[in-house]
This record gives C-alpha cells, structure tokens and sequence, in this order.
C-alpha cells in the first residue's frame, strides 16, 4: 500500500449479508444504508455514533430522502413506497415496478437535480440476464408515478449517479463490466447511451457510484477490493484499497462533506475468506482528500 494512500476505518461493523446504497443526511449528520438480503434501513449518527435499525416489509435495494423532513422514498423489492421514519412505517401502498417478472427486485437507485428518482431492476436468476429495465418514478399530488426509461434492458442495474451540474447519468449492467453514461435533460429527456469505462475481466464488477463535487465518479469494485474514481473523460485517477472484497457503494459526507462511506457485503464470502476479510459487510470510512455533494431529495 502506497503511504500516502487513506486508511480505511471500519466505522460500523454492521456485518451486512449485503449493506448497500449509503446516504448521508446533512441535516442530521447521520449516514443512512440498506442491508437488502435482511430487509433493513440503519441510521450512523457522527453525534454520538449511535446505530438504529429498521426492520422493512420488503427487501430494499435503494433509497431517498424526501423534501419532506422525516421522509424516505423506498425502492422495495416489488416497488416503490413513500415511508416515515419516525413511526417506522408506510405512508402509501407499495407501486408495483415490472410486475411482470417474477424473478427481477428494484435495486440501485439515485434522485435527479429536479427531485425524480431512477431506479434500475436486477434479475435473481443464476445467469443475471438482461431482462428488467431503469425506471423513473414522481410524485404528482400525492401519488407515485412508474416511467420506464429508454435504455437498454438490464440483468444487474447499479452505479447510477448523475454528474454535479445534472446533464449526465451513469449507469451499469453489473455483469458486462462497463459503465455507461448517457446526456440527461431537466425536462426528462435522456440522450444515447455511450461507453464511459470498461473494466477488465480480471478487475472487479462495478457496483455503486457517487460522483464528487468535480465531477470524478467513484466507483465501489465488487470482488475487487476497492473503491476507484475516474474523471469524466473516464480516466482513472484514484484507488482506494478497502479490507473487503464485496466492496458494494460509496457516498461522501461528514461536515465537510469530505469523508467517503463505504459499505460492503458478507454473504458469498467463504469461511476462509473470512479470516483474510473480517470486516466484511461493515460500513467504512475514509478522507481521500475530495468533497461530495449533499444528494438530491425526492420531491413528494
């Protein structure tokens, strides 16, 4: 390990079976994150480091903060609700999303600058086929509206993101090893699909990704045991190595804005592998010398 490269700090041994999608809340200075395979929501305080987690109905792949205090937006695993966090329960019933495949869950997702939320499907079948597809969901008076947008269909839909002045969305299909970005219109519209980065066949899966206040995307590396940034040319610029090889989503926050949360997962991980990677499914932390930006909140 170079030495001027940060040290990860294992914040939350959460021991997730798959700790996912992380949000940090100015506001409360606390760290929200998913662990998907136990159907829970848990909540890092910086104030007091005090952890409180909420059991869900459903497994839930990502969510959002309202502009609502007190409100989350939650892509469960048949749909999409709107939630209260001080009563521990559904607002709405659950919009069904892609009903029609038995087999998909909603899983990444991540809130436009106008306070929409695109989420992406993944397929639970052993090949992970391209089946499902990226969905846009708003809030008219009151009710959540389902939009499928114009991309190609997906197996494992993660690293959704969008650029700090809005007009670029990245995204990925897990599997294929390349993410993508496409131009993206205020007004809704969206542009063609285009490569952004292919990973290499003996590097990880990408998984989540934030974007800083530059501009660079930090990508978590599934099976690669780290977190990379790349510029918006796509080069890489950062590598992170992390304690963990399920390196799962990234998120800045802290005060400063200048702390990158990392969460992670620990089903899959062998026994043996555990006692190389005991932190695995832990949230962590690190200050790699970059700011973030506060996430966009869904507008209910």
């Amino acid at each position: 390990m170079a030495p001027d490269q940060p040290q990860a700090e294992l914040l939350v041994d959460a021991q997730a079976r798959l700790g996912e999608g992380p949000l940090w809340c100015p506001v409360e200075q606390a760290l929200y994150w998913t662990d998907i395979q136990s159907a829970t929501l848990s909540r890092w305080r910086a104030a007091d480091g005090a952890v409180r987690v909420w059991q869900l109905p459903e497994r839930l792949g990502s969510f959002a903060f309202c502009d609502a205090p007190g409100r989350l937006l939650l892509a469960l695993e048949s749909g999409v609700a709107l939630f209260d966090l001080a009563r521990g329960a559904l607002l709405t019933p659950i919009v069904p999303v892609e009903p029609e495949h038995v087999t998909t869950r909603l899983n990444d997702g991540r809130c436009d600058p106008q306070g929409r939320f695109v989420v992406g499907i993944y397929n639970q079948t052993a090949d992970e086929a391209p089946i499902g597809h990226f969905y846009r969901i708003a809030c008219t008076a009151g009710a959540l509206h389902v939009e499928r947008l114009p991309l190609p269909k997906i197996g494992v839909a993660n690293s959704l993101a969008f650029s700090p002045d809005g007009t670029r969305m990245y995204f990925t299909d897990s599997p294929t090893r390349q993410i993508w970005c496409v131009d993206y219109h205020a007004d809704g519209r969206l542009g063609a699909p285009r490569p952004f980065v292919q990973l290499g066949a003996h590097e990880g899966f990408p998984d989540g990704a934030t974007v800083d206040a530059e501009g660079g995307l930090w990508s978590a590396q599934w099976r690669g045991h780290c977190v990379v940034r790349y510029d918006t040319d796509g080069r890489e610029t950062d590598r992170l190595a992390l304690p963990a090889s399920q390196i799962t989503c990234p998120v800045f926050g802290g005060a400063g804005m200048d702390e990158l949360f990392v969460t992670s997962a620990r089903a899959g991980v062998t026994a043996e592998e555990l006692h190389g990677e005991p932190a695995a499914g832990g949230v962590f932390r690190l200050r790699p010398g970059r700011r973030g930006l506060a996430p966009h909140r869904f507008r209910s």
